[in-house]
This record gives structure tokens, sequence and C-alpha cells, in this order.
């Protein structure tokens, strides 16, 4: 048996530095489709901290990089790894005050 997917994305999501503070702050929209692949672009001048409930440190990124996170670009369409329908992407500063860049996240899932 042959397995198709498709890989679709979710509009891009994002947040400019007037926005970012000490404490959690919303990228964009909760994700709508399950995520196989997710990058994280911090082009702030700040170091952040990435969270999945907007209370834990689940990622820490320096200024002005870049982290993917392929969880499951290698499978059937129902099988692996995802981060899940719905979740919310947050980012806070780690410690400095955000002065320039943005923040944003991009997001692939697969259809059949």
């Amino acid at each position: 048996m042959a397995y198709g997917t498709r890989v679709a994305f979710e509009a891009v999501k994002e947040i400019a530095f007037g926005s970012v503070s000490g404490s959690y702050a919303a990228v964009g929209v909760p994700l709508a489709e399950r995520s196989r692949q997710i990058s994280f672009n911090n082009g702030l001048d700040v170091a952040v901290y990435v969270s999945f409930d907007g209370v834990t440190d689940h990622l820490r990124m320096s200024p002005n990089t870049f982290k993917l996170l392929d969880l499951t670009a290698n499978k059937v369409l129902d099988d692996g790894l995802f981060l899940a329908k719905g979740v919310q992407i947050y980012i806070k500063e780690v410690s400095a005050v955000v002065s320039s860049g943005d923040f944003w996240a991009e997001s692939m899932y697969g259809v059949s």
C-alpha cells in the first residue's frame, strides 16, 4: 500500500517587539492543525523563552536565531509525534528589555 501525505502551511504567527515583556504574550493564534514541523524565528534583540502553556519555560532562544522542530516529517498521515491542534505559542524576555525586532512561528501539517 502506498501512502501519500501532502504538506500544508498555517498562516504565519507573529508578535512585534512592542508586545513582548517579562510576562508571557501569545504569538498569533493557536494552531489550527496538528503540527508536523514548526519553526521559530527570534528576530528580537534579546533572548526569549518559548512556552506551549503560557507558564512553563519550554525552549530558550538567543537573539536573532532560528529553531526547527521536525517532529514527524517522514511519517504517514496519522503516525508519529505532533504538536497538538489548539496549542498556543507564547514568548517572554529572559532578562533584558527588548527594543527591536519581531518573533514568528511557521507551522506545517499533513493532509491526505
